[in-house]
């Protein structure tokens, strides 16, 4: 016999796979829980990094004040935890490229920093966190490569100015502009899928109350505080939902 919550699980997976083939306009929103099943570790979770030892916390050395106060600390901190070798784009990164590439999926929006998105082929994605594989000179703008900011210590400009990753540290404002194309994109949506985030950061979290429609999709390992305003909620793996998602999918080649 099959468990009631295969079951369950199953019906939740075929519901997911009839909302995306009726839907022409999908937006996806995530956080740190998509890249977690590559192998790169999240912040809140048992073995995120907030639960590891350091000499501050990770907030304080992702700070901009302590980026500007400690940059040599700043760095060694950045270049171990944040910068990781040998990471793979996942089943969810993938599914979602396959699902723009089809016509489906008109923006990611994520919280990650990792590239991963891009790679996997997904092409129209908003990195409301800004992104490691970009960086710049504070003094003269000039952009500089990941390589760059991996040589030892402070990275340094041609100019002399540090050069900086060009990402949100904490203390920072969200770009206004990438902001603005999320609200846009999830309030046309027809179908908003959120995964992987525990949806307790703002203001990213709050980009939800622009979504109007009935197909709000949250699949996440644990409990949000929007759980009761999903339409529908699927607790677990969001790469196997995907992936399961595509494997019984009747969209043209989805599933290869």
């Amino acid at each position: 016999m099959i468990p009631i919550g295969v079951i369950f699980m199953e019906q939740k997976i075929e519901k997911l796979k009839e909302w995306v083939e009726v839907s022409q306009n999908i937006v996806f929103f995530g956080g740190a829980g998509v890249s977690t099943e590559s192998g790169i570790p999240d912040f809140r979770s048992e073995d995120g990094l907030y639960s590891q030892k350091f000499m501050y916390s990770p907030e304080v050395m992702l700070s901009y004040s302590f980026f500007l106060s400690n940059p040599e600390d700043f760095y060694e901190f950045y270049k171990d935890k944040m910068i990781l070798k040998g990471i793979e784009p996942n089943d969810v990164h993938l599914a979602l490229a396959k699902l723009e590439k089809a016509g489906k999926l008109k923006a990611v929006i994520t919280q990650n920093i990792d590239g991963l998105h891009q790679r996997a082929g997904s092409e129209s994605v908003i990195e409301l966190h800004g992104t490691v594989h970009k960086n710049y000179c504070m003094e003269c703008r000039k952009p500089y490569e990941l390589e760059f900011i991996e040589q030892d210590g402070i990275p340094k400009c041609s100019c002399g100015g540090i050069v900086r990753p060009d990402v949100v540290l904490y203390e920072e404002q969200l770009n206004y502009d990438d902001l603005s194309r999320a609200v846009e994109f999830i309030s046309r949506a027809d179908m908003l899928i959120v995964g992987g985030t525990s949806l307790s950061v703002y203001p990213a979290a709050g980009l939800l109350h622009y979504y109007d429609g009935d197909r709000l999709v949250l699949i996440n390992n644990s409990e949000t505080a929007y759980d009761s305003s999903a339409d529908l909620l699927i607790q677990g793996s969001i790469g196997h939902a995907l992936r399961s998602m595509l494997s019984i999918s009747s969209l043209n080649d989805l599933s290869q």
